[in-house]
């Protein structure tokens, strides 16, 4: 029976060392929460601490290209084929956003060149804003879609010109 009280004192013992440290993390929150801040690193008296305010997350998508694959996009997608010599189409269906926010400039413009990597527009799926992303270097000829309107996987966005 000794050994049941001497664990439950332990426990208390313990409790009352860790209520100082959960003060500090609340002051921190605190802190942070005031301050709009969204990371914040606090390192002293051994206590390393790092608060992090989580966002919405942003998945990149690879993007499908090419004149000669196989679309689901109906009409519309021969069409800018047939015209285009190349597009960039959706690759997955959504929302299809040119800028990151409604009063934002669009993030490309036809004739901009980009580079591989650039992010070239947003598509809005399930409350989520997926990047998509140039796999190569290249020239925006047209802009085949317009902006907040829905898009069909396959469906070409973009009629490009490889750099």
């Amino acid at each position: 029976m000794k050994k049941a009280t001497t664990k439950k004192t332990a426990a208390k013992k313990t409790s009352a060392k860790e209520f100082p440290v959960l003060k500090e993390v609340k002051q921190l929150y605190s802190f942070m929460q005031d301050n709009q801040l969204d990371t914040i690193e606090y390192d002293q008296k051994g206590l390393y601490v790092r608060l992090v305010k989580a966002r919405p997350a942003i998945v990149p998508v690879p993007v499908a290209v090419g004149a000669t694959a196989a679309t689901a996009g109906g009409t519309n997608t021969v069409l800018a084929q047939e015209q285009y010599k190349e597009v960039l189409k959706a690759p997955l269906m959504g929302i299809f956003f040119r800028g990151s926010t409604p009063s934002a400039p669009p993030l490309v413009k036809e004739g901009a060149q980009v580079e591989k990597g650039d992010v070239i527009c947003l598509i809005e799926a399930m409350k989520v804003f997926n990047e998509m992303r140039a796999e190569f270097p290249c020239i925006i000829k047209k802009v085949l879609v317009e902006n907040g309107k829905p898009v069909k996987q396959g469906e070409p966005l973009f009629a490009i010109e490889r750099v």
